[in-house]
């Protein structure tokens, strides 16, 4: 194996085991968003929303559901700058997968997140929901908006 677990998603795509899905990640400053994709890698479901904490806390809990649910990598989303460049968020997010795949030899891969957030927003003011609805959904559908842009592209190479 390759010794940088962190791939592009074009070199993802070749070493994806049948069957196994993909987890997606929005790592937020208090949350992280978690959503799964199917078996045949076409459908991004939201899963849940995990409390950011210690590290090594944090980490083995997306390696628990990782394990339980067959995940063949990760897709953590990246938030760049509207311009391209990367800012103190990117760099956090970077930080938090470089310590994740120190732990595992599941690979990861970074898909750009810009926007995500804001068009999950929309699609939840446009379902009039509620400030508190939103507040609790929010994260995993920006994770589960993140992994299906990924998957979709993954469906291209």
């Amino acid at each position: 194996m390759d010794n940088d677990p962190i791939l592009s998603l074009e070199a993802l795509a070749g070493r994806l085991a049948p069957n196994a899905r993909l987890l997606g990640l929005d790592l937020g400053s208090k949350t992280i968003g978690i959503a799964l994709s199917d078996v045949s890698r076409t459908v991004a479901t939201p899963m849940e929303t995990l409390k950011r904490g210690k590290f090594a806390v944090n980490a083995q809990e997306l390696l628990d559901i990782a394990e339980a649910q067959n995940v063949g990598a990760f897709v953590i989303g990246l938030p760049a700058n509207f311009d391209g460049s990367e800012g103190p968020a990117a760099q956090s997010v970077r930080a938090f997968a470089r310590n994740l795949a120190a732990k595992t030899d599941i690979p990861i891969v970074f898909w750009d997140e810009r926007l995500s957030t804001a068009a999950v927003e929309r699609t939840l003011l446009e379902a009039d929901a509620s400030r508190k609805r939103r507040g609790e959904v929010i994260d995993k559908m920006a994770a589960a908006y993140i992994l299906q842009g990924a998957l979709d592209r993954l469906k291209l190479i």
